[in-house]
């Protein structure tokens, strides 16, 4: 059975994401905890697309256009639930610490490159999109930044996402502002922002200790309070400023 205990003070409400305004607090009551936690069931449209209905409604229309220039939207990864982003935490922290031989400081370090802590990711919420173009033959992985670069597979499809997207409110998440910290570079995830904004917003009111602390996943006791900190300030809000 997996155990761990979990760093507790009193003075953890300090870790709150951030305080919301008075405004926002009829906008943060419309979305659980659970849900924002991809931890409970929730609408999802299109087949192998799976979105909330007006993300998936816009990223139709967008596929739609882009398919009259020649390229042909592929979701990769859309929704994912807390069980799905747990499971790939936990196989990448084994793999990092058993196979690789890593400290597990270490190995959360290389996870948190790319992946997210389970019940932090993005994807949780049925707003955000990894995608390809179709009509390109690609072997190995996909969804690496010198494909989607100039000479890259995926060079067209950038371009068009560059000149394009933001008219079908789909805006990258993970620039490549040198001055932005936190996820690596990652020119294939967009967010659906009409939805993503104000579902940030309810959970940068959340405690993100309070959140972790009930869970048990392989590497979470490894977690320190200066662990977290720089994590929500880097990880969490270190995204495009359009999207915050």
């Amino acid at each position: 059975m997996k155990r761990r205990t979990f760093i507790k003070q009193s003075s953890a409400a300090g870790l709150a994401l951030t305080s919301i305004p008075t405004l926002l607090l009829k906008q943060d009551m419309e979305y659980s905890i659970l849900e924002l936690m991809g931890k409970s069931d929730i609408d999802l449209y299109g087949e192998n697309i799976n979105l909330r209905k007006e993300a998936h409604d816009a990223f139709v229309n967008m596929k739609k256009a882009a398919y009259q220039d020649g390229i042909k939207l592929e979701i990769v990864s859309s929704y994912r639930s807390f069980h799905r982003q747990e499971a790939i935490f936990e196989r990448k922290f084994l793999t990092y610490t058993e196979e690789d031989g890593m400290k597990p400081l270490a190995a959360i370090e290389k996870i948190i490159e790319y992946s997210t802590i389970p019940g932090t990711s993005r994807h949780h919420w049925g707003t955000d999109i990894d995608i390809t173009d179709g009509y390109r033959k690609v072997e190995g992985d996909l969804l690496v930044p010198e494909k989607f670069g100039a000479g890259g597979p995926f060079e067209d499809l950038k371009k068009w996402m560059d000149e394009n997207s933001e008219t079908y409110d789909f805006h990258l998440v993970y620039t490549d502002d040198p001055k932005r910290r936190g996820f690596k570079y990652e020119p294939w995830h967009y967010s659906y922002a009409p939805i993503s904004i104000p579902m940030l917003e309810a959970f940068r009111g959340k405690n993100i200790t309070s959140l972790l602390a009930r869970e048990e996943f392989y590497g979470a006791e490894h977690f320190t309070i200066g662990f977290l900190r720089t994590y929500i300030q880097d990880n969490i809000l270190g995204i495009n400023k359009a999207l915050l």
